[in-house]
């Protein structure tokens, strides 16, 4: 069975919670951790769920914030039911005998 895995980025409420309002406060804390990003890119960062992270990054925000990776991404994971296609049996549906095929038909003209 498949499994569908989604996850909440939570570095807004990690910030809200220590009190820091704006996205560029955060950039000066950053660079003390040898992490260098322009205001553009830390605006994206807190207000967008990224795709990809560096791990010196999430470490980095983790020790700014003194929490660890869980509290910074939740992670959720739930099956994911399969899609009924209709070409599965069910007991509604009558097999067909395949040997039994039916003959083409000749069509023949009268006027000749």
């Amino acid at each position: 069975m498949k499994r569908q895995v989604e996850y909440r980025w939570r570095l807004a409420e990690l910030m809200a919670a220590r009190g820091l309002h704006n996205t560029t406060d955060l950039i000066p804390l950053l660079a003390e951790r040898g992490i260098v990003l322009s205001r553009p890119q830390v605006y994206r960062l807190v207000n967008q769920k990224p795709e990809r992270v560096a791990l010196q990054l999430i470490a980095a925000i983790c020790d700014i914030f003194s929490c660890g990776p869980e509290d910074l991404i939740t992670v959720t994971a739930a099956d994911v039911k399969a899609r009924r296609t209709g070409t599965a049996s069910s007991p509604n549906v009558v097999d067909l005998n395949r040997a039994a095929r039916p003959r083409r038909a000749r069509i023949i003209d009268d006027d000749h």
